[in-house]
């Protein structure tokens, strides 16, 4: 960037700043000296079963709203417009279907690791692979995190890149490891409220700058940035209201349903019925956190929209810089609003950050670790579980640099395999928790198919460039031309046509947004075909709990002789004892007798669910 362009920071920018990352360590450091000073596992890991409502849902928005999000949905806005606004659409069953099925399910085992579930479902194979797949996926996104707002930030201000980047990373090993769960979910809280404040404070003068409400109106209505209902069914097509209504569902219960951060949270939660609440709680401040950003990018587009940027900052860098230099732009002669902004802004990093960190520390533990050393004392484990979650860190900071050095399309890269490593992670639970007959293998040949096609689809949409899209120009005279409109009409089928892939080519257009369904969808597909060829399971054969009666639910009306022969009918809110966990008489596709891992049982409690009565509540 041009040095007569950049941005400063006043002295109070800095101050706020830094009194951002000091009160994160703070509240770490205040739960790492009270309480049990997290000298347990469930107290390090799991905030000791003891959350409410309030600070869990804050907490599930916090590790939603990433860095990437708040300056990436503005900018997707400022060069499309509002077509993205629809993905509020999937909030709805990307968040009941969780607070109904997911949820219930896995609190009533009381597990400590998302993928304890896998094995009690199908075998330790299957949640040695899902472990493996989620460490995969929460390692890069991490490096993404830590570096886009750094990068962002030093493009338009000069701020130190690897200070920005070594502060973030720091101060998010620091709190979580010293504090664990607790300090995550409270400084989840404080960031989530200095999220909401960072964004209104653009917003109102960025509308104040540009005239008005009613002249940022005229102007991104001018500008064709309001967009209307796009009913296109067709799945290559980037944004429409299918890919992002429908297709979002699937990424939402990959990320509210299944994703160990988040269900973490739900399992810190004091009770079943707080853990529904907070999911419950959580649609509301979505919704807002995407008005809130939204209308952040139309109000970018008033105010610089019709300058000529052909030789700026805006023209010549990337998107999430734009964003940065809009805000410092806006806000420069008025000191302190933008260090809010900037904190705003890494406290959504810290937040997605300190949450993966902690996530990353439990699976490891309970699902690589605690399997093969039984006999661990408590001390130890919480010991290594601080020890891993400090790791993770550095391992952060390091993705952080190699980020760096794979170049400008890394960003595009890492947050599209995000999304593909996601979808069958969902499809192998939504296997084991819908379908009774699915065995192991057929779990493990699910997993090992959608993993593969979704990456060749992802890989060959980055080799073939085919998932960019057009922006829109940034005139804010209205598009719409005086001449023939039969020649206009000719001109964009014409262009349409031309510009359409085929083949193979086509086939890498795949909108992101469908990443998840289509992958979710070939693991279930490819599981069933594979359980039944190697011999699909009885419902007598599954573990009690571990599948969700929908069939039985949606067949509510026939008699129950019937529903017997058609599906699975043993009610969810069974009560599961250690025994019946692990049924001796269980078969494999060999033919052989299969035992359950026996290390499970040393882990879970006698009895695992809620009493029947209050559990029927939420079923």
């Amino acid at each position: 960037m041009d040095p007569s362009q950049q941005k400063h920071f006043a002295v109070v920018d800095y101050v706020i700043f830094a009194v951002l990352l000091a009160a994160s360590v703070a509240i770490g450091l205040y739960h790492a000296l009270t309480g049990g000073r997290q000298r347990t596992t469930r107290e390090f890991l799991m905030a000791d079963r003891s959350m409410g409502c309030l600070p869990v849902s804050l907490s599930l928005i916090a590790s939603f709203q990433s860095a990437v999000a708040i300056i990436g949905v503005p900018a997707e806005i400022y060069s499309n417009g509002t077509q993205y606004w629809f993905l509020g659409c999937a909030y709805i069953l990307g968040l009941l279907i969780p607070a109904h099925v997911f949820i219930p399910v896995l609190y009533r085992l009381q597990l400590s690791s998302a993928y304890q579930y896998l094995e009690l479902r199908f075998s330790k194979p299957v949640r040695v692979c899902g472990t493996l797949t989620f460490i995969f996926q929460m390692v890069i996104y991490m490096g993404v995190c830590v570096y886009t707002p750094a990068f962002a930030l030093n493009a338009v201000t000069g701020f130190e890149l690897w200070a920005a980047v070594l502060a973030t990373g720091l101060v998010c090993t620091v709190y979580t490891t010293m504090g664990g769960l607790k300090a995550v979910i409270w400084t989840d809280v404080f960031q989530t409220l200095v999220m909401f404040a960072g964004q209104l404070a653009v917003i109102v003068v960025g509308v104040q700058q540009s005239g008005g409400l009613s002249e940022v109106w005229r102007k991104v209505q001018d500008g064709d940035r309001i967009a209307g209902l796009d009913l296109n069914p067709d799945p290559t097509e980037r944004h429409t209201f299918w890919t992002l209504a429908v297709g979002g569902v699937f990424l939402m219960l990959s990320l509210y349903g299944v994703n160990q951060a988040q269900v973490q949270r739900y399992l810190s939660a004091r009770s079943e019925k707080e853990a529904v609440r907070s999911c419950y709680m959580v649609f509301p401040s979505l919704q807002l956190a995407l008005a809130l950003s939204c209308v952040m990018g139309l109000v970018m587009f008033a105010r610089y929209c019709g300058e000529d940027h052909h030789t700026s900052f805006l023209a010549t860098s990337k998107k999430d810089a734009v964003v940065i230099f809009f805000v410092m732009d806006m806000l420069q002669g008025l000191p302190g609003l933008p260090g809010l902004f900037i904190a705003c802004l890494f406290s959504a990093a810290l937040s997605t950050i300190s949450s993966a960190l902690n996530s990353l520390a439990t699976v490891t533990m309970e699902d690589l670790i605690k399997p093969y050393f039984p006999t661990m004392t408590e001390s130890r484990a919480t010991y290594l579980s601080k020890a891993l979650a400090m790791s993770y860190g550095l391992l952060c900071l390091a993705m952080s640099y190699l980020t760096h050095l794979m170049g400008d399309s890394v960003l595009q890269v890492a947050l599209k395999i995000f999304g593909m490593v996601g979808g069958p992670i969902l499809g192998v639970f939504c296997l084991g928790l819908f379908f009774p007959c699915a065995n192991s293998t057929g779990a493990l040949a699910g997993l090992g198919t959608g993993l593969a096609v979704i990456f060749w689809v992802g890989l060959g949409s980055i080799v073939t460039r085919s998932s960019g899209s057009t922006p829109l120009p940034s005139s804010c005279v209205a598009n719409r031309l005086a001449g023939n409109s039969t020649v206009i009409l000719q001109a964009v089928y014409s262009n349409v046509t031309l510009s359409r892939p085929s083949g193979l080519k086509r086939f890498y257009s795949l909108s992101y947004m469908w990443y998840s369904g289509f992958s979710c969808s070939a693991v279930i597909l490819m599981g069933l075909i594979v359980s039944f060829l190697t011999g699909p399971l009885k419902e007598e054969d599954v573990t009690p709990g571990t599948v969700y009666p929908l069939m039985g639910k949606l067949l509510c009306f026939l008699p129950e002789h019937l529903k017997k022969k058609l599906c699975c009918v043993t009610p969810l809110g069974q009560t599961i004892s250690a025994c019946q966990r692990q049924p001796p008489h269980q078969k494999e596709n060999n033919g052989e007798a299969f035992h359950r891992n026996e290390e499970l049982d040393s882990c879970l409690p006698e009895e695992v669910s809620l009493p029947l009565v209050e559990q029927e509540t939420f079923v």
